[in-house]
């Protein structure tokens, strides 16, 4: 049997640290209890890229919640948005009457976070709002897309890490990093 060989690991630099991550969740976590006290939450988590932020979030909340996950993709193996959107998993749990926060890592286009809304519009949820951790105001093109909340605007930088990937790579570092050339 014959060995693998080696594959040397790259790390991409770092462009928004770990500490900076967690007190900026910290922030959002404590507008989002404002906002919602007393009130049952349901979160849809965006796979896969939002399920760092997304667990790190819900364990600052301090309301009932209920967890759903909905699959997308519009990147496939690119470093851009192919702008076709593709729900590739659907919730499991009806929204009627339900408030409900989209738990997104990044809006670059829009295009995916404003077919997320319609798309569960059409389910009735008593309030739908949005959460995502980055945003990239240079590259929206859905201008009438209202965020509700923001962890941080970006410049147009390709970034992984924090749960964030380039081709499923990069998911697992605890910081959010930047390519500057395809790996």
């Amino acid at each position: 049997m014959s060995k693998a060989p080696d594959v040397k690991y790259f790390e991409p630099p770092s462009y928004i640290s770990a500490a900076d991550i967690k007190a900026r969740i910290l922030e959002l976590a404590a507008k989002i209890n404002d906002d919602y006290a007393g009130i049952d939450l349901t979160l849809i988590c965006t796979l896969k890229g939002s399920i760092v932020f997304f667990t790190d979030l819900i364990r600052e909340l301090r309301m009932p919640i209920h967890c759903e996950f909905i699959g997308t993709s519009s990147y496939g193996n690119h470093t851009e948005s192919t702008g076709e959107i593709k729900v590739t998993l659907d919730l499991n749990e009806p929204l009627i009457g339900k408030h409900v926060l989209i738990v997104e890592d990044i809006v670059d286009t829009g295009l995916t976070l404003a077919y997320l809304i319609d798309y569960l519009k059409v389910r009735k949820p008593a309030s739908l709002r949005t959460v995502s951790l980055l945003h990239k105001p240079e590259t929206l093109k859905v201008k009438t897309l209202k965020m509700d909340y923001i962890g941080f605007q970006i410049p147009n930088k390709f970034v992984v890490g924090y749960g964030l990937d380039y081709a499923e790579k990069f998911r697992g570092l605890p910081y959010i990093g930047y390519l500057e050339n395809e790996h």
